[in-house]
């Protein structure tokens, strides 16, 4: 039986690259959103009440910036503290293997969620809840660093499949939720069709496929739900070879997002789950125990009979044909009912729940067998059977937490979920131990890519000028950037409000007052300020709709033509005065005119936090990011060629 040492090192490797990048990404941004000048001033966020003991700090509302006013300490440079401490705890993560220990990984997690607590609309992403998910469930992988006790860690099986069930959790619900949100895109198979021109901030690449045939985008929706829905099942499989097919399939699957959208540290951290389903053979030769002749044999017919029935019922499900008149074609349509496909999902989830509970008893007798097999001597024997125990006590505790979000996909099945579990959970949803999830539930800008473009002038009759972003559409010409894995949280909210109005984004209105009143720390977070001497007098915004151009690649490539072609909508935002007194009588209710008046009082840290910062400022994020990161990275790698 191969070993997963080699996998667990990697998987707490790749945790602290991504653990990295997410900090140095929000560091840049931290004056800008969240500064007393920023968009969404943090102390306005933050229960102000004083705590005197942990108890207090752990109610309510779980962060560690509580602590900043007893320390000197105000919220903007206690973000800017915890940011700058989790850079450097992460990039030692990085380069140290000694480093990656329960500690570090302890600290980064109680950061990342002290940064959380209070990031509001900004910090509210799917992808943000699951590195604190998977930040929790790191410290239970991660060693205490006392290999002189022994020489094994027989539990590394049982956390290392924590990881693997929160994957697989990931990817069901993120195929499931496609079918249950009735979404029409995704019934009719043409999701792809319009999802690569209005996903948030997509990349050269994702013109090229767009312009792809149709029926490939529609057969691509089906490789999609077949990744994601039946094939995660095999995640649990005995049979070795099943588990890797699943594991290549969910890597091609998150690559081809990942050179098509820029989903910051998503995809990468979605990749870092995969690795729970290989083992240290996958990295290195290694000694494994061959099957003997009729095993193997045994391995092999039953993954010809899985693969065959997915191939059947794949067929059968999406009614795919094969067309080669009048040109060649896969055609391909939903078979199933919603009706059936809600009766099939009233029935597999509950299997879900049977499947991950014999997986995860499964791996914790085999690790206690083993701990008790081959470590020598009774204390040895007895101190590994003590890990194990604690560690299998933790994976039955978390497994069972993890119901109640897992079960959220169908409703039946939730009905069944022990009332004591959905209290427990109750009481630790604050700290985001479990989530559920379901990516891209509905697909947008159907019609059309709707964009926010916000303008500023010195009369309302003339002379509008617009504001450039750092990586949002904007300009027709510009070619769609790379950003990834930086995420630039302001282009991402941007976004959202072109799906909604400025009324449900307050947010919004923050943004265009520190627009008219020139805030530097919000400029920064924006590429081209039209007005660089001095504020204009009026700002509005405007709604266009925009779509890819041309209709080939071949037609792109030679033509040079835009990127983009824009149709005007209506109004998003009314011209406005900064003086204007709807907007100041708003403003002062919720406070953002109280926020940039008082002069910080620095203690010593506080003067070489601010410090650091006037160095660093707000760079653009991408290459800060890509900076810090690769560094890390290239001194790993160095050290490695040296040892």
């Amino acid at each position: 039986m191969s070993g997963i040492k080699e996998t667990r090192d990697f998987f707490l490797w790749c945790i602290s690259v991504i653990y990295l990048i997410a900090f140095s990404s929000l560091y840049v941004q931290i004056p800008g959103l969240y500064g007393d000048n920023g968009i969404l001033p943090a102390k306005l966020a933050i229960n102000s009440n004083e705590i005197s003991s942990w108890e207090e700090l752990l109610e309510g509302q779980p962060t560690l910036l509580r602590l900043m006013p007893k320390l000197g300490l105000d919220i903007e440079t206690g973000m800017d503290v915890l940011c700058i401490l989790g850079i450097l705890i992460s990039f030692c993560c990085v380069v140290f293997t000694t480093a990656r220990d329960m500690v570090s990984f302890t600290l980064l997690w109680m950061m990342y969620l002290s940064l959380y607590q209070v990031g509001q609309t900004f910090l509210w992403f799917q992808w943000d809840i699951l590195l604190l998910e998977t930040g929790f469930l790191t410290i239970l992988v991660a060693p205490l660093n006392m290999q002189f006790f022994s020489s094994h860690h027989h539990h590394d099986k049982i956390t290392m499949w924590l990881v693997r069930w929160l994957l697989f959790r990931l990817m069901f619900a993120s195929g499931v939720v496609k079918l249950t949100s009735g979404c029409p895109t995704w019934w009719g198979l043409t999701a792809l069709a319009v999802h690569f021109e209005s996903q948030c901030i997509p990349t050269a690449l994702a013109w090229f496929w767009h312009h792809l045939p149709k029926w490939f985008l529609k057969l691509s929706c089906v490789a999609t739900y077949l990744i994601e829905i039946p094939i995660p099942l095999l995640f649990f499989s005995p049979v070795k070879s099943m588990r890797m097919f699943a594991f290549y399939t969910q890597i091609l699957l998150q690559m081809l997002i990942i050179v098509t959208g820029n989903y910051n540290f998503f995809n990468l951290l979605t990749t870092a789950l995969c690795f729970s389903l290989v083992e240290d053979d996958f990295f290195k030769r290694s000694k494994v125990t061959k099957p003997s002749t009729i095993q193997n044999i045994f391995n092999k017919s039953v993954s010809l009979v899985i693969y065959s029935y997915l191939a059947y019922q794949t067929g059968k499900q999406f009614s795919l044909q094969v067309s080669f008149s009048p040109s060649f074609e896969i055609k391909s349509n939903i078979a199933f009912s919603k009706a059936d496909f809600f009766k099939w999902l009233e029935f597999i989830v509950p299997w879900t729940i049977v499947l991950g509970a014999v997986s995860l008893g499964y791996h914790i007798l085999i690790s206690i067998v083993r701990c008790l097999i081959e470590e020598k001597g009774l204390i040895w024997k007895f101190w590994s059977f003590i890990q194990c125990s604690v560690m299998a006590t933790a994976a039955i505790a978390m497994f069972s937490i993890s119901l109640v979000p897992h079960t959220v996909v169908e409703k039946h099945t939730q009905q069944y979920v022990s009332p004591d579990l959905l209290r427990y959970r109750s009481y630790l949803k604050d700290y985001h131990l479990t989530n559920s999830y379901g990516l891209f539930r509905r697909m947008t800008g159907v019609g059309g890519r709707p964009e926010v473009i916000i303008e500023g002038s010195n009369s309302p009759d003339g002379g509008w000028k617009e504001y450039q972003f750092y990586y949002k559409p904007g300009n027709v010409s510009k070619v769609p950037p790379i950003v990834a894995p930086h995420q630039p949280r302001l282009d991402w909210q941007m976004w959202f409000a072109a799906l909604g109005s400025y009324q449900h984004n307050t947010w919004f209105v923050h943004l265009i007052y520190r627009l008219m009143t020139g805030q530097r720390e919000v400029l920064d977070l924006i590429q081209h300020n039209p007005f660089p001497d001095k504020p204009p007098r009026f700002i509005r915004a405007k709604l266009y709709h925009y779509h890819f151009t041309g209709q080939t690649p071949k037609d792109k490539w030679y033509s040079k033509k835009d990127w983009w072609v824009r149709e005007e909508k209506n109004e998003y935002f009314p011209a406005l005065e900064k003086d204007n007194e709807s907007l100041i009588d708003y403003l002062r209710r919720s406070k953002i005119l109280m926020t940039n008046n008082n002069k910080k009082t620095l203690t010593g840290l506080g003067f070489c936090v601010n410090y650091i910062r006037q160095l660093i400022g707000q760079p653009e994020g991408f290459s800060f990011v890509i900076t810090v990161t690769g560094t890390a990275v290239m001194a790993n790698v160095f050290g490695l060629i040296l040892l």
